[in-house]
């Protein structure tokens, strides 16, 4: 063997060395088993236990029909619903803004963001703007995790048998508010304390509101009620999460058992504007 031979010998050696020990370790333990090593977990499966579930929130299905179409006019007047016709085992969650405390009273529970990013949990916000102040930035934030935001118009007085002029003010400042602020029209509407009547539907279909949104159950401190009685979830239903008293518990608190609850009667959480 020359010299010349041997060095391409050894070279070639070394190179078929060096490409073994490049092999990934996963890849050693065969195609399968690197499969199932590199299979993504389900989300939520590392935090669930971190907000006080015993168990992922199962994600929801695909709707089982077509939200309502858009309104562009008045020729029709808004449905008002608290409940949305579906057969799938869901239910949404919505929250208020208001100057009270509303959905966690601004910066009283800024854990909520997490809790929304880290659950990916589809949340619907009506946002009263007057009444919010420096809330908004966690409103804002809430936005950038996924959360929807809806008007709660402008001002938290009440809409009923105010006069059309008054109630068309106060539910189109408050969409052109949340549009100015965040770039999209809102077309979803919660008058305050849901108090509404026909003059409401008026103005809100010239506001181009779709929907007006009530809830068919409402979750505070002593449980889940609908009319002051205590309430078993439908398929469908709209829950309002309302933290109540300012010293009570908080709204991380008082979301973790409404979805615990919602869980343990079988149904998950899905997102109010994919159905309506």
């Amino acid at each position: 063997m020359t010299a010349r031979q041997l060095v391409a010998g050894l070279l070639a050696a070394t190179l078929l060395t060096g490409c073994a020990q490049s092999v990934d370790p996963i890849e050693r333990l065969g195609k399968k088993a690197a499969q199932k090593v590199r299979r993504p977990q389900e989300p939520g499966a590392q935090t669930y236990r971190r907000w006080g579930l015993s168990a992922p929130l199962a994600p929801a299905p695909a709707p089982d029909h077509p939200p309502f179409p858009v309104r562009t006019g008045h020729r029709a007047l808004p449905p008002v619903v608290d409940r949305v016709a579906t057969h799938d085992k869901v239910v949404f969650l919505t929250y208020d803004v208001t100057y009270d405390g509303g959905y966690y009273g601004a910066e009283k529970d800024p854990r909520f963001t997490d809790m929304v990013r880290e659950l990916r949990l589809p949340v619907s916000v009506f946002v009263t703007d007057s009444e919010v102040g420096p809330g908004y930035a966690h409103v804002a934030r809430l936005r950038s995790v996924g959360a929807t935001v809806q008007n709660g118009t402008l001002g938290a007085t009440s809409l009923r048998g105010l006069p059309y002029a008054g109630q068309r003010a106060g539910i189109c400042g408050g969409r052109d508010r949340l549009r100015a602020r965040f770039g999209r029209r809102p077309y979803f509407l919660r008058p305050p304390a849901g108090a509404y009547d026909r003059t409401t539907l008026r103005a809100a279909a010239d506001c181009g509101v779709t929907a007006v949104v009530l809830w068919r159950a409402s979750m505070r401190a002593d449980g889940l009620s609908y009319r002051g009685r205590a309430h078993r979830l439908h398929r469908g239903d709209i829950v309002l999460a309302h933290p109540g008293n300012p010293d009570g518990d908080s709204l991380t608190t008082l979301t973790a058992r409404l979805l615990r609850r919602v869980q343990a009667q079988g149904f998950t959480v899905g997102r109010l504007e994919d159905y309506l």
